[in-house]
């Protein structure tokens, strides 16, 4: 499916600075498999509101405690710089947040920060994963929701400094780039890795009209591809230098997630021909081989890569993606028991773990560092059905938030969500993904046209303006 040129955001209504907003109480939600009432209109706005102020309440945190720097540590109120020195994480990775969560004055300041602080002439290794979707995705999607060029140049000179990572044997690309001397490490990698680039590196290419962006990523993608084995499953782990598989056993969760994700999606955006062919075939692939529905409820656990055996019953918070990408690609039975199975993961104890072992419904690792893979699935089963149960979803996962994770210094992530001991991390995706998503899902379905935008993995709007 291609999609069309244009993003549809409605104008919100003028409002005051995030960190002057006052914060919202919720309704505490309904209990765990008991059928709530269909949430009406106003409670549905409200909802979206109290989203929004939940943002003013962990953005106006950051700006206070942590402004210039990578991350804020809320319980202590002090800050982390990922490399040494700050790369702007926070404010690249919230920009199109608060520009279309309507904190205008926000948005301008952060903007002015960016141009005056942010440069990658520096001489730091940096993992060319994250730096790309979190740092080119929100330039690239920022720049095209103001149109402000400085954001597009910066993209283009982190883009250029990051082409040295695709310059293995195999062109799949190192884990680690130095931004100044372009010296490269980390040949050993993983599918999301390698797979989770073309969105960003693609889009890059469109806009600056400098193809070799494209190519570097795609090839990148299509060689991971060539190696998956006679069943069509990929591994956890492979040296982009000999294009060797050093671990075998496949999944959909963290290090293999996302590459399953851009393919589906770089059709969606470029309309990439060899993208639909590799997607149709992996999905097919990743149904018969890891979803296991044994005792009569969705799941997607681990197995070998070569023969399919299942290796591990485990699925956790970064699994959750899936409803969402299954539901993208019109698969909405398994996208809906997939989210079903999300859910009373959540349900355990209020709030997900990282992990948990399906078949005896135990955590394997219980910690919860803000994520919004099931946020994220909430939403997008939410829009393309117009069922109310995921509104009712998606409240139950605010109020968990906001119970467990809310602290005066802004939103932290949880060591045990048994315990409810608390960590000392807000991540950059929290604003940028996780409030997002449930802002998104309460508000007008009007305030953003998924048929003319398509999100990369750190829930940045890329659109085909080209």
């Amino acid at each position: 499916m291609r999609i069309v040129a244009a993003i549809v955001l409605v104008a919100l209504l003028a409002a005051p600075a995030a960190a002057e907003r006052p914060r919202n109480t919720p309704a505490p939600p309904s209990r765990p498999g008991i059928p709530a009432p269909a949430i009406t209109p106003a409670e549905r706005a409200a909802l979206a509101d109290s989203v929004r102020a939940e943002f003013a309440h962990a953005w106006g945190a950051y700006a206070k405690t942590a402004w210039g720097h990578d991350d804020l540590r809320p319980v202590s109120g002090t800050w982390r710089d990922w490399y040494g020195e700050p790369v702007l994480m926070t404010p690249v990775d919230a920009l199109d947040a608060l520009i279309l969560l309507g904190f205008d004055a926000d948005a301008d300041r952060v903007r002015r920060l960016i141009e005056d602080k942010l440069t990658f002439d520096r001489d730091t290794s940096v993992q060319v994963f994250e730096v790309t979707i979190r740092l080119l995705g929100g330039l690239l999607s920022s720049y095209q929701m103001t149109g402000d060029v400085k954001l597009l140049k910066l993209a283009d000179d982190l883009g250029t400094r990051m082409l040295p990572a695709f310059d293995s044997p195999t062109g799949m690309p190192y884990r680690f780039v130095n931004l100044h001397t372009g010296r490269v490490s980390g040949a050993r990698s993983n599918p999301a890795e390698v797979g989770t680039l073309l969105l960003e590196f693609g889009t890059l290419s469109k806009l600056t009209h400098r193809p070799v962006f494209y190519d570097k990523a795609k090839r990148a993608l299509v060689e991971l591809y060539s190696r998956r084995s006679r069943i069509g499953l990929v591994g956890d782990e492979i040296d982009v230098e000999s294009g060797a598989w050093v671990g075998r056993a496949s999944h959909v969760g963290g290090g293999i997630d996302s590459y399953y994700e851009y393919l589906l999606k770089c059709w969606r955006l470029f309309g990439d021909a060899d993208c639909e062919r590799m997607w149709r075939s992996s999905v097919a692939a990743m149904n018969t081989y890891l979803a296991d529905d044994s005792a009569g409820v969705l799941w997607y656990g681990e197995s070998d890569m070569d023969t399919g055996r299942r290796s591990a019953t485990t699925f956790g918070a970064l699994h959750a993606f899936l409803p969402a990408v299954l539901a993208l690609g019109g698969d909405l039975d398994r996208a809906r028991r997939l989210e079903d199975s999300a859910y009373r993961m959540w349900n355990l104890y209020g709030i997900e773990p990282e992990v948990i072992d399906y078949r005896t419904m135990t955590v394997v690792a219980p910690g919860y560092p803000l994520r919004p893979e099931i946020m994220e699935s909430a939403f997008y089963l939410s829009r393309t059905t117009h069922d109310p149960r995921y509104l009712e979803m998606a409240r139950t996962f605010f109020h968990g938030l906001v119970a467990r994770c809310r602290v005066a210094g802004g939103y932290t992530g949880l060591r045990n969500v048994v315990t409810g001991e608390q960590a000392d991390l807000m991540h950059s995706f929290f604003l940028a993904e996780t409030l997002k998503y449930l802002y998104l899902t309460f508000a007008p379905d009007q305030t953003l046209d998924l048929d003319q935008v398509v999100f990369n993995t750190e829930a940045h709007p890329l659109r085909r303006t080209w």
